[in-house]
């Protein structure tokens, strides 16, 4: 069971992510978007949505330092496991409560509007539940490290790390707690289904629009006075002078 859950339902999980993406790709570039629901409601909108996307900024980027870069090379240059231990409770528990705060408004408009409610799949309803899921049991395991002298760094960071090496470690993750594998299950559970969902807009970005063509015009107006018979995007468009409706 140690090496099913630990071992082979993570590369599941990573496979799914990888090969999903460059399926997605390829067969639903126009589907590749968030399906945005603005249109029907925007003043939640526009107070969820960065709350929940510049906490995840740091959620990232706390799971970046302490997932992946060891506790030896932090404590190389001066940081020690008490000092680490401060930084990631003093920066990472706003961001959570930032993120959570986010969700907690986004899924209040998408439950109680019945434009986005009616807009709302299945996929994206099971996306909400595991986000949710993996927020929640994060923030406890955050706010549980203030009450206990539990290091994940020395279980499950290098079981993470030992993933990506020739010989994983899954047993370092089964001395774990359990709130912690209940985290990372989900976690796998939402990177597995990731390219089938509306999540795929994270890795969009518009650098199309640094090498966009200007738009062509034509003036259907006979008496606007141009020699071209186009108007270049660049050119702020005259509006023609009024008529005299008796002429």
């Amino acid at each position: 069971m140690t090496n099913l859950l630990w071992m082979t339902l993570p590369y599941i999980a990573f496979t799914s992510f990888v090969l999903g993406h460059i399926w997605r790709y390829r067969t639903d570039q126009f589907g590749w978007t968030t399906r945005s629901s603005q249109i029907y409601e925007s003043r939640l909108l526009r107070l969820g949505s960065p709350l929940f996307h510049f906490g995840i900024l740091g959620v990232l980027g706390g799971h970046v330092v302490g997932l992946l870069i060891p506790e030896s090379w932090t404590s190389a240059v001066g940081i020690s496991e008490h000092t680490y231990h401060l930084l990631a409770i003093g920066m990472g528990a706003p961001a959570g409560f930032a993120v959570i705060a986010g969700a907690g408004i986004l899924l209040y408009r998408r439950t109680t509007v019945p434009a986005v409610r009616a807009a709302t799949t299945a996929g994206d309803k099971l996306m909400y539940l595991l986000l949710v899921g993996a927020l929640v049991t994060g923030m406890v395991n955050t706010l549980g490290n203030v009450l206990s002298a539990y290091n994940y760094r020395e279980t499950v960071s290098p079981w993470l790390r030992s993933l990506f090496t020739p010989h994983p470690t899954p047993e370092l993750m089964s001395t774990a707690p359990l709130s912690f594998q209940v985290h990372v299950l989900i976690v796998l559970a939402l990177f597995g289904i990731w390219p089938y969902t509306r999540l795929v807009h994270m890795f969009s970005a518009p650098v199309g629009y640094l090498v966009r063509p200007y738009v062509v015009y034509r003036s259907r107006d006979p008496q606007r006075a141009s020699n071209s018979r186009y108007a270049k995007a660049w050119v702020t468009p005259q509006a023609p002078p009024p008529r005299n409706r008796w002429v």
